[in-house]
């Protein structure tokens, strides 16, 4: 910057104000620095603008997996925003072990970031505290535990209670709940959902009909096979998230059950039967996310809403016919 600032006669902090398109800037020292910038082939040093600014110019995301499209879209949306604001996004993917989460979010933390935007599949956050004074974190998808922090969610119980009611309007009433895991707070709630929905209709809990490790095609493969062996066979399926509707889909070919996905998914409408979802808009949560990120970093001082539900809607399809 120096160079430049020399090469056209202004000063570094002109050289700067160029660069960021300061409008107060006359046109011709513009013009002189522009020439001198590309005389030089000047580009501005990340690591320089860390040292003076005390973070890099990237917000981190964590998501545990880029492979399920709900945290590719978050990610996607977040990385927009950022964008948006000169900023670019590092993505790390932590997996399902919530031993390993501090680990890895800490080795992101490490890099100076601006900020964060976190779906943990830890329950206990409180690795983060140190750092929360330090940066902006916002938890995304699942709420923040031991950890004062923002959290944009969805409403996981009142979208798993509207899914299964809408079986439960359309004559069935032995209905399987099938999820992934079953120890993180997203899923908890929609089972929660699921049983309320039963209850309200005076149908007892089956433990049978919850089953959990539906993940790929063999899992949910075993899955259909074990719920279609049952005596009193389940008619509906309420897929607890995308990850498993997804791995469900070849065995849903011959109609054999109704099913409500938690969850969008790329082509689930054009599958068939095409699968009724509950949108939760993973777009929307990762701008509101990212958005309070930077409003955070602009106005420090300003008091904003810790926790931020989003509503879910039905997007009805093929997949939901009556009860046998």
């Amino acid at each position: 910057m120096r160079d430049v600032a020399a090469l056209a006669g202004v000063s570094a902090k002109t050289v700067s104000r160029v660069f960021n398109n300061d409008e107060h800037v006359l046109p011709e020292t513009r013009t002189r620095v522009e020439l001198a910038m590309r005389e030089l082939s000047y580009v501005p040093n990340a690591v320089a603008t860390t040292f003076r600014n005390g973070r890099a110019p990237v917000v981190g995301v964590v998501v545990p997996d880029l492979l399920d499209p709900f945290f590719a879209a978050v990610a996607e949306s977040v990385n927009h925003v950022a964008v948006e604001h000169g900023m670019s996004t590092m993505v790390t993917t932590i997996g399902e072990d919530a031993e390993q989460e501090g680990t890895l979010v800490g080795r992101l933390l490490s890099q100076s970031l601006s900020g964060l935007v976190i779906a943990p599949v830890a329950t206990d956050n409180s690795y983060l505290t140190r750092w929360s004074e330090r940066l902006p974190i916002v938890f995304v998808d699942r709420a923040p535990g031991g950890v004062a922090a923002d959290a944009f969610l969805e409403d996981d119980e009142g979208g798993a209670r509207m899914g299964v009611t809408h079986l439960l309007e359309r004559g069935h009433e032995r209905i399987a709940f099938v999820a992934d895991i079953s120890d993180v707070p997203t899923g908890r709630s929609r089972l929660r959902g699921y049983r309320e929905a039963l209850a309200e209709y005076g149908i007892d809990r089956d433990e049978s009909l919850e089953v959990f490790g539906v993940v790929d095609r063999e899992s949910a493969a075993a899955a259909v096979t074990r719920l279609s062996a049952l005596p009193d066979a389940p008619t509906a399926i309420f897929s607890s998230n995308a990850r498993s509707s997804m791995a469900l889909v070849p065995e849903l070919r011959d109609g054999r059950f109704a099913v409500v996905g938690f969850g969008d998914f790329p082509m689930a409408d054009m599958i068939s039967p095409s699968m009724t979802v509950i949108d939760q808009d993973p777009a929307l949560l990762g701008d509101h996310a990212a958005r309070r990120v930077f409003d955070r970093l602009e106005y420090p001082k300003r008091r904003y809403r810790r926790r931020t539900v989003l509503p879910v809607r039905l997007i009805e399809r093929e997949s939901c016919a009556a009860g046998r």
